[in-house]
């Protein structure tokens, strides 16, 4: 009987027949499809803002910082550096090896799959993919499909830029996802939430494949006496209220020491007016939940604590204010689930010594911000766990390249990012050559105590 056609199994036969043929492993081919990433982000820049647009109401500004602008950089990054990264590396070959020579030889794990996010639909696709040409694999990319006019773009983008041979672009929901998680891949990433990176995992253990997995999370803010309090709020509002909260490293909710929790509420809302308005709804560069279903889960977040400002809801318009909630239980919904909204409470605690004790009471969050003095910084960052720290800014970490994007624990493992994104793709292949001019009769039976000592002072 002939078999039934499988068009996830034959397209990533395809693309382990590309592998196979060795297309991807020069270098020049690996930044030609670099190049091509960075050259889409600016040519086809209309075009993908305005997909961004329809699906998330995102304003030009925060789709070209967060999206165009992070992925173009990334690429234009990955591209200098590729050749770098992919040398092979010189380690120490000891005594007892000699005469020889010791490297480790950078090699592309084979066929990824990178399973996008629908919240930064294009960072968080093609930021993963760019360290996999980098590496020289290639990959299935799967756009999430709840930011759909942002995937379909890239479908149909995607492949004027890069080999198509190499890269297949496969949109879908939940059944394509299920679908490609039974092919065998050499690698997987996954953006998203805890629930499902348990199944991407429990999928790659059929196959023993590597995962790495971006998983989010509640990112604590603190916020000491001795923060600068204007700027705190400036830029807490700034990395809270982009693209309308949906942001896996946005500031989660603040803890501020005892008798700062009604100033802050004040300076949140004035940077509140002052970014969008005294009517956020009306301005251009507020974004919108991305549908219904989010709409409900964020707007039943509201319910969980006293709005000290905000709180509008406009089902049809997917539209939920910049909110500020006081007075939450610390076993709230909105404590103790990601939030993934406009929606941040504030809880006092009565020192740094209780907001550590509080973090470190709680899962490991992707992102700690803390807005102090040095000293109180570095205290924080010494007693807590996190993917990464922020002193005395929001997610500007992510300007830096080689600062590895990942998180730990509950939000994840692994990372990318520069030439980190290189390395999840890659595996360091240990190469010894021995030369045969001595031949140290000392290790070969039959053993005798003089051999045993020999061997013990080569050491």
């Amino acid at each position: 009987m002939d078999r039934a056609p499988d068009p996830f199994a034959d397209r990533v036969a395809g693309l382990r027949a590309t592998f196979a043929s060795g297309r991807t492993r020069p270098i020049e081919w690996r930044r030609h499809q670099l190049d091509g990433i960075a050259r889409m982000m600016v040519e086809q820049e209309a075009a993908l803002a305005a997909a961004l647009a329809e699906d998330l109401h995102k304003p030009l500004q925060e789709a070209w910082i967060a999206e165009l602008s992070f992925i173009q950089g990334e690429a234009a990054y990955a591209s200098k550096h590729v050749g770098r990264w992919a040398a092979p590396r010189r380690v120490r070959t000891p005594l007892v090896g000699q005469p020889g020579r010791s490297r480790l030889v950078p090699e592309p794990l084979g066929v990824a799959l990178v399973i996008g996010a629908w919240n930064y639909p294009i960072q968080g696709t093609l930021g993963p993919l760019v360290g996999a040409l980098a590496a020289g694999c290639c990959a299935v990319v799967k756009p999430s499909e709840v930011s759909a006019a942002t995937s379909h773009a890239l479908a149909r983008l995607l492949p004027q830029y890069v080999d198509p041979d190499a890269v297949a672009v496969i949109e879908g929901g939940i059944d394509e996802t299920t679908a490609l998680l039974g092919q065998h891949f050499d690698a997987i990433l996954y953006t998203g939430n805890g629930t499902v990176g348990r199944i991407v995992m429990a999928a790659a253990a059929k196959h023993l494949t590597p995962v790495t997995l971006e998983l989010g999370g509640k990112s604590p803010c603190i916020v000491t006496r001795q923060a600068d309090l204007d700027a705190a709020a400036r830029r807490i509002a700034w990395g809270k209220w982009m693209n309308a909260g949906q942001t896996c490293i946005a500031p989660d909710y603040l803890l501020v020491e005892k008798g700062l929790g009604s100033t802050m509420v004040e300076r949140l809302r004035a940077q509140v007016k002052r970014m969008y308005g005294d009517d956020p709804k009306r301005s251009p560069d507020y974004a919108r939940i991305v549908n219904e279903r989010h709409l409900r889960r964020v707007a039943r977040y509201l319910e969980t604590g006293r709005v000290a400002f905000g709180g509008e809801v406009d089902a049809a318009d997917r539209y939920v204010a910049p909110t500020v909630l006081v007075d939450v239980p610390p076993d709230a919904p909105v404590m103790t689930e990601e939030i993934f909204g406009p929606v941040l409470p504030i809880v006092e605690v009565a020192d740094l010594d209780e907001a550590i004790r509080w973090i470190v009471g709680r899962d490991t969050p992707l992102v700690l911000y803390v807005f102090g003095s040095s000293a109180e910084a570095e205290s924080v960052v010494a007693r807590t766990s996190a993917g990464q720290v922020c002193v005395n800014d929001t997610m500007m970490f992510m300007a830096v390249p080689e600062l590895p994007f990942g998180g730990v624990g509950a939000s994840g493992t692994g990372a990318y990012t520069g030439s980190h994104g290189f390395r999840t793709f890659s595996h360091l292949k240990p190469v010894m050559h021995r030369g045969t001019m001595l031949d140290l009769d000392a290790r070969y039976p039959p053993y005798t105590a003089a051999k045993l000592g020999l061997l013990r002072r080569l050491r």
